[in-house]
């Protein structure tokens, strides 16, 4: 279910800042991770209760929401941007001189993009927040990604700024894997599906091969059970229906072949069996939101559809 996943770190910074201290990072489209590496802190997203971090812990702000880092509640923050910058190399950058004179915090900061928008059933599905406290006890890697990192982050060696930067999109493919497996909450969609054998088998068979002609006997024997009984479990641990969980996979499918492998549109839709480009392109669009020839044309003007 997650091969299809991919994040992109596109900016990395360790900050060093001296208590009292805050840091107002804006809404932005890029998830942001964040890692303690020393001294903890305190997290609050939008007007939300304020959760606190302990040293070696690491919280993942999946959506990008605005949110507020800050050595105790209260402190007044200053915005993110305003701080002055070192490049350490490529894109990763040291930021020092924040706050006061007191003792210091480290904090590594990463921006990165998922290849996925905020449509697709997964980003649909994740919450705000996730914490690595919360799921390190599920995931056997992270506790050494978190100490392979605040060993890194202390100290000053060639490359050390390389390594965090791999390391922190590591740490966010992991946290993201751990939540999908062991997240709590009301979990729907194929994270339900992941407790439930059953449907999950279901949906691995629909992710794996989008482009076949699904039906419900074809279905529900994948998951071995009449048709009538497939249809109501399906609906009450996904959410929707097969038909509208299989058309969602389908253009978000298709918005891959466009986006990313430059396919042509007439080419999509015979490859996921429309009779026409007009009838694939109106099924695109109802569930995207926008005409298939937008994400065709993205690289290139003029590209053709």
């Amino acid at each position: 279910m997650l091969r299809g996943l991919r994040l992109d770190g596109v900016d990395y910074s360790r900050f060093r800042m001296a208590e009292p201290w805050a840091l107002a990072f804006p809404e932005q489209r890029a998830a942001r991770l964040h890692f303690v590496s020393s001294a903890g802190c305190w997290l609050r997203c939008g007007e939300g209760e304020w959760t606190e971090l302990g040293v070696g812990d690491a919280v993942l702000v999946s959506r990008g929401r605005a949110h507020v880092l800050a050595s105790a509640p209260g402190v007044p923050p200053v915005p993110v941007g305003t701080c002055q910058r070192s490049p350490i190399c490529e894109n990763v950058f040291a930021v020092d001189g924040v706050g006061g004179a007191g003792r210091t915090s480290i904090v590594v900061s990463s921006s990165l993009h998922f290849n996925f928008d905020a449509m697709h059933p997964l980003m649909q599905l994740m919450p705000d927040l996730m914490q690595a406290r919360d799921l390190e006890r599920h995931e056997p890697s992270l506790p050494h990604l978190l100490e392979a990192m605040a060993r890194e982050a202390q100290l000053d060696r060639v490359g050390a700024g390389g390594i965090l930067a791999r390391l922190a999109d590591v740490l966010a493919a992991s946290l993201i894997r751990s939540w999908v497996e062991h997240g709590c909450g009301d979990a729907r969609g194929w994270l339900a599906a992941v407790r439930e054998p059953d449907v999950g088998r279901v949906l691995a068979a629909i992710h794996l091969n989008p482009e076949r002609d699904w039906t419900v006997a074809a279905l529900a024997k994948v998951m071995g059970a009449s048709r009538s009984g497939f249809a109501k479990r399906f609906v009450e641990v996904v959410g929707e229906t097969p038909a509208r969980y299989i058309l969602r996979v389908r253009m978000h499918q298709a918005r891959l072949w466009l986006e990313r492998d430059r396919m042509r549109v007439s080419v999509a839709a015979e490859r996921l069996g429309y009779e026409s480009e007009a009838a694939f392109s109106r099924a695109f669009k109802r569930v995207l939101g926008t005409p298939p020839s937008r994400f065709r044309s993205k690289e290139g003007a003029g590209a053709p559809t």
